[in-house]
């Protein structure tokens, strides 16, 4: 009998891709985001991040804001620090999101959670890029990387807000990079699977409990390769995107899932 052959984790070896670059990622106190702040330290950029609250310790090199990119003088505050510490900004990764679990379905979906979603998971980005574009379409150069959901692709009756926005965070990505392409700013989607952290495996959990654990969201279609994925496995993703190994690269949607959505 043949055993399942599972995917090996990503190692943490330094790879200087990075080197002499700036970057803002949005919501990197954990999960994700703090991967892909730690991965982008190791390859050498320096980086500003934010949240909400005070984190945790940070590495080395990195500058926190605190800032709520969900509503419109958050992103300013934010835009305007991260211009301060670190001048010319190259990279933009747009990670923050958060929902609300609506166990009664569509219809218990409030208008408040309906904006509270937009806010935080499409149009936080839309306003961290329009304050930061027009430096980057100066120099001519730049990349950003928009961190979208497998939920868009099959999406559970309770989390349809929060997959309605970042379905539209996909295609904004998709126009955007027509227009910045020529400008010399690359713009891509990255769209993480079922990735294993507190808040994910919870909302994971609350979605079995609630009867649609056959929801790919609740992580009921089996993996091809083996396992859920972990946070390093999307931070690697988005390092290479945002780097010069990827300067041919645009307007893409980089489904990162292990296989999962096409073999259900």
């Amino acid at each position: 009998m043949s055993s399942t052959i599972v995917a090996p984790s990503v190692d943490a070896t330094p790879i200087q891709d990075l080197a002499g670059k700036t970057a803002i990622i949005t919501g990197g106190s954990k999960g994700i985001g703090a991967a892909t702040v730690a991965r982008f330290v190791r390859g050498g950029a320096r980086v500003v991040t934010s949240g909400r609250s005070t984190p945790g310790p940070l590495p080395d090199g990195v500058e926190y804001v605190v800032a709520d990119v969900a509503t419109v003088d958050g992103v300013e505050h934010l835009a305007r620090r991260a211009q301060q510490i670190l001048g010319d900004i190259d990279i933009v990764v747009n990670n923050a999101g958060a929902t609300t679990l609506s166990l009664g379905g569509v219809l218990g979906i409030t208008d408040a959670d309906w904006r509270k979603d937009l806010d935080i998971n499409f149009l936080a980005a839309v306003r961290l890029n329009a304050a930061l574009l027009p430096a980057m379409y100066t120099r001519g150069a730049g990349s950003i990387v928009n961190v979208s959901s497998t939920v868009i692709l099959s999406p559970p009756a309770p989390m349809l807000h929060y997959a309605t926005a970042k379905a539209a965070l996909a295609t904004y990505t998709t126009g955007l990079a027509a227009e910045a392409g020529p400008r010399g700013v690359r713009v891509n989607t990255v769209t993480p699977g079922n990735v294993t952290s507190p808040g994910a495996d919870a909302i994971r959990q609350a979605i079995v409990d609630s009867g649609g654990a056959d929801a790919p969201a609740a992580g009921g279609t089996p993996i091809p390769l083996g396992r859920k994925g972990e946070a390093s496995d999307i931070a690697e993703a988005i390092a290479f995107l945002v780097s010069d190994r990827a300067a041919w690269i645009t307007a893409t949607n980089l489904v990162i899932d292990g296989g999962q959505i096409q073999a259900g």
